[in-house]
């Protein structure tokens, strides 16, 4: 297999479709279509002279070569970039605002990815509610915010849809004839909001029984026992149930995660391409 050397391209191709479980996402991580990254790949299939990548209609899965390929495909064009960064003139710099509701288990791997995109850019991130944020955005103290749909507004990209549910601990049980005990974030949270709205209007008596600064707290207080929360699935540590069913509680919509950026063009604009990309992958059901 020597001879002539391997197109990076085509292996940073490699590398976000693997990532990202998606010829689409990977295209759009990559800011170019999906015919381009699929070809990219073939290209670097018939160069190995094996197949990388096992696609279905419903998934996209490493093959065994593939598999044994990756963590040195992705030290390769890591290396690349490490390179190219020591020529850079100066560092740029992108502000970033995720809401609590969003940011997630998966953010330290995000935050990786797109360091690995470009390690001459200063990310900075800050996690706080979708109102908060927005305000900040608005003020321009943040390049670029994502959160939660907020009611009073409607620009912005919808980057993902995601699934909420009525978690609780696995034996919790609500008392007969008191409000549904619910753990929550303060007034301003726009779920908070939502999630109480839907409650009244399906005639279930609640209160709050806890209010956390954040979702990890919200979490804690799930699995104590203290009630139920309306979160996403992904949010919850192992162990908590959805419960809407079981006891009767309103169904949750799907609620999208929205995108609002003042970026154009550039290394910041790169890199939240990789990380819109990478919350799209993460939510996926």
């Amino acid at each position: 297999m020597t001879g002539r050397p391997l197109d990076l391209d085509a292996v940073s191709a490699f590398v976000r479709i693997a990532e990202l479980g998606s010829f689409t996402l990977a295209a759009e991580a990559m800011r170019t279509t999906q015919s381009a990254v699929s070809l990219k790949l073939k290209r670097l299939e018939s160069r190995l002279g094996c197949r990388l990548i096992e696609r279905t209609p419903r998934s996209v899965q490493l093959s065994a070569r593939g598999a044994a390929f990756f963590d040195r495909a992705r030290e390769l064009v890591e290396a690349h970039d490490r390179a190219l960064a020591v020529l850079a003139s100066r560092r740029e710099r992108l502000t970033i605002g995720i809401s609590d509701h969003v940011a997630g288990p998966e953010l330290p791997a995000l935050i990786a990815r797109m360091n690995a995109q470009d390690p001459n850019l200063v990310i900075e991130i800050r996690i706080g509610s979708s109102g908060d944020l927005l305000q900040s955005f608005d003020r321009r103290e943040l390049d670029t915010v994502i959160v939660r749909l907020h009611a009073e507004r409607s620009d912005g990209e919808i980057i993902a849809e995601e699934k909420f549910g009525w978690f609780a601990s696995p034996n919790w049980k609500p008392r007969v004839g008191e409000p549904l005990p619910v753990a929550t974030m303060p007034e301003s949270c726009g779920v908070r909001v939502m999630a109480g709205k839907l409650l009244d209007e399906a005639g279930v008596p609640w209160t709050e029984i806890f209010v956390g600064g954040g979702v990890t707290a919200v979490s804690a207080a799930v699995v104590a026992g203290l009630g139920v929360a309306a979160l996403a699935p992904r949010m919850l540590p192992m162990g908590a149930v959805d419960v809407g069913a079981r006891f009767g509680l309103p169904e949750l919509p799907r609620l999208p995660i929205i995108l609002h950026s003042r970026v154009k063009g550039g290394q910041p604009r790169d890199a939240l391409a990789v990380l819109s990309a990478a919350f799209r992958s993460a939510v996926r059901d």
